[in-house]
């Protein structure tokens, strides 16, 4: 099955919805409401069967870097609720070339038809060898949408999401394959130097890219290595 997708930026001339804040609903959760019903990627996640607007942000990333072939083994950390894992199946199309796609987060998830998926904590111990034990060899790609609950201080939110980033990107230099590539999600906030240095050590090309489907207003970026040096 080939993407849904068709590469056309969504966005464009939409009429506006506005949500009155009801007397159960807070002004916050309003808002969020309102925002949902004003993204087009929301619109157009819906409207191509995607579980989450958050699909078009590794679609695009694929677009720019090609990131996935037929027959690529796939880990996809922080999966919930399935958008990027769905995107990695029609790129590798497991059930016809061998390849191999495992997600994990300790959310549920709906079921993705040629994904393995686990429902665990990716913080517990012994969760990086059930993830190698059903992925079976080594990746081609390893990619993490973990981020923890925000709690809306900058400086705190940003150390909780780098040490995620930082653990991900341990569990890859262990599983990928030379020329792997590796891709995370940060909060901008200058903390990730020392991250950084590492992947510029064990990839050939380190890049940040903030995807256009990325909220604007959101401190969100992706750091890819790409070229594993093994």
């Amino acid at each position: 099955m080939s993407s849904k997708y068709s590469g056309e930026n969504p966005r464009g001339h939409q009429k506006k919805t506005r949500v009155k804040t009801a007397k159960r609903r807070s002004s916050s959760s309003t808002k969020w409401l309102q925002r949902q019903l004003n993204d087009p990627y929301v619109a157009e996640a819906k409207k191509l069967g995607y579980n989450s607007r958050a699909a078009f942000k590794i679609i695009q990333l694929d677009e720019m870097l090609k990131l996935f072939k037929p027959g690529y083994s796939v880990v996809d950390l922080g999966a919930a609720p399935g958008g990027w894992t769905q995107v990695a199946v029609e790129k590798i199309k497991p059930e016809t070339t061998g390849g191999t796609i495992v997600a994990l987060d300790y959310l549920e998830m709906p079921n993705v038809e040629g994904a393995t998926i686990i429902q665990r904590d990716f913080t517990d111990n012994d969760v990086p060898e059930l993830l190698k034990e059903a992925l079976g060899g080594k990746a081609n790609v390893v990619m993490s949408d973990m981020a923890p609950p925000t709690i809306g201080h900058k400086k705190t939110d940003h150390i909780r999401i780098m040490m995620l980033a930082e653990m991900a990107f341990d569990f890859a230099k262990d599983v990928l394959k030379e020329d792997g590539t590796f891709i995370a999600k940060l909060f901008q906030g200058g903390g990730e130097k020392e991250l950084l240095t590492l992947m510029r050590q064990n990839f050939k090309t380190v890049k940040h890219i903030k995807p256009d489907s990325s909220r604007k207003d959101s401190a969100e970026m992706y750091i890819v290595g790409i070229g594993f040096k093994g």
